[in-house]
Parts: structure tokens; C-alpha cells; sequence
């Protein structure tokens, strides 16, 4: 049985944790009966009113993965793109992210913003792009991102923090002289979503989930909504 830590430290913790407060300002309304049919339209939607509403760095997610034997781990990365094909993100293949999703290709996203109460949830199997769709991923982003996808060796076990300096020094320096150099372990993924579910806080928590799961049984591909309790 799990005892309780009474040390000072354990105690001003929870005590700190008791008076962290959500949701302070004013939340926006959410009707759920005035929803385009599909969840990309209302995706996009909620993330420019997030951005508008000047929460940082709104396109960054939480990406869950599953090795094989189902344990899980998670991360938070940066969405590339949103469209009919389905939520974009990218890493190195050999990365733990990237072994995961070559053993078990399904992965769940979320995104939070909290200025505005809502958090978004996508969840449905990956699909790893070609080589030519990786490279033109790689391509649109910084020199920064390039050079630091040079480093390589992602989620590998590193001996000393001088290494990675020598080696980062060296991306930045070749991602300037090099351009369009390529990373052959850089992958492109693509998410197709069967669940997306958008969630409006409330101060009251009268929270407002709404559900779009995709209908499988319908022959235009469409999606189904409902309701969740909160």
C-alpha cells in the first residue's frame, strides 16, 4: 500500500498545487449544434482563434505513441499541416517516436489551449511518407530545423553534452553551406483521424465535448457526431 509523503517539501507541493487556478479570464462560447459536418474546417477554425487569441505556440501537440507490447509514451512535437489526407507531423525514423510507429502505426494527438479553455483530441493509424514527400517536408522548414535534423542520432544515448555541441556546430555550419542537404532518416508522417473531438471548457464545468467519429458503414466517407458527458 502507497504511504503519503508528509516531509515539508511533499507538503508545500500540494499546497502549491491548491492554489494553481485554470481558466481565469472569459471563455468562449461553443455551440455544438453549429458545426460544419466534418472536424478539418473547425480544426483550423479553433487553431486561428488560438493564435488570435495570443496562446504561444498553438500548432505544437502532444503526440502518443505504442511500442509493440502496448506501453506508451509521449511527446509534444510541432504540426505540419492539416488536410483532407489527414493531421502532418515529422521525426527521424530511428527515434523512439519513429520505432514505435513501425511496430504498432497508430498514435493519439492533443492540443491544449489555455487562454481559451478548449483542447482538441485526434487519434487514428500513421502512415509514414515516401522519401520525396520527407525531403519536401525537411525543405519547407528553417535552416534551424535543418541543421538540427542533421545532428541526428535522436533518442539515442548521449555521453556528454560537449558532443552534442561540437555536433550541432557542425549542422548549423553545413545547413548554411548546404541548403538542400538531405537527411535520409528524416520521415514525414500523416495521421488519418477516425476520432476527433473538440473540447470548450466551461468556468461551471458545464463542459462541451464533441465528437466526430468517422462512419465507416457510409459510402462518402463521412463522419458521425455526438456528445460527450463531461
Amino acid at each position: 500500500m502507497t504511504t503519503t509523503d508528509d516531509s515539508p517539501e511533499a507538503h508545500a507541493f500540494r499546497d502549491l498545487l491548491r492554489t494553481l487556478r485554470v481558466w481565469t479570464g472569459e471563455l468562449p462560447a461553443f455551440d455544438p449544434y453549429a458545426v460544419p459536418e466534418a472536424p478539418l474546417p473547425l480544426f483550423r477554425q479553433w487553431l486561428g482563434e488560438a493564435a488570435a487569441a495570443g496562446v504561444p505556440e498553438p500548432h505544437t501537440m502532444a503526440l502518443a505513441t505504442a511500442d509493440a507490447a502496448g506501453a506508451p509514451s509521449v511527446r509534444i512535437v510541432m504540426l505540419h499541416d492539416a488536410d483532407e489526407n489527414g493531421w502532418h507531423f515529422a521525426s527521424h525514423r530511428g527515434s523512439r517516436k519513429g520505432r514505435e510507429l513501425d511496430a504498432n502505426p497508430r498514435a493519439a494527438l492533443c492540443f491544449y489551449w489555455p487562454l481559451i479553455g478548449r483542447q482538441v483530441r485526434v487519434c487514428g493509424p500513421v502512415t509514414a511518407g515516401t522519401p520525396e514527400e520527407s525531403s519536401a517536408d525537411l525543405h519547407r522548414r528553417s535552416p534551424g530545423a535543418l541543421a538540427a535534423a542533421l545532428v541526428g542520432h535522436q533518442s539515442e544515448v548521449l555521453d556528454s553534452y560537449a558532443e552534442l555541441e561540437r555536433a550541432a556546430d557542425a549542422s548549423w555550419a553545413r545547413a548554411q553551406r548546404e541548403p538542400e542537404a538531405e537527411v535520409e532518416s528524416w520521415t514525414a508522417y500523416v495521421l488519418r483521424a477516425e476520432e476527433v473531438e473538440f473540447f470548450q471548457g466551461d468556468a461551471r464545468r458545464r463542459h462541451v465535448r464533441l465528437r466526430y467519429r468517422r462512419s465507416g458503414d457510409r459510402a462518402d466517407g463521412g463522419w458521425q457526431r455526438e456528445l460527450l458527458w463531461p
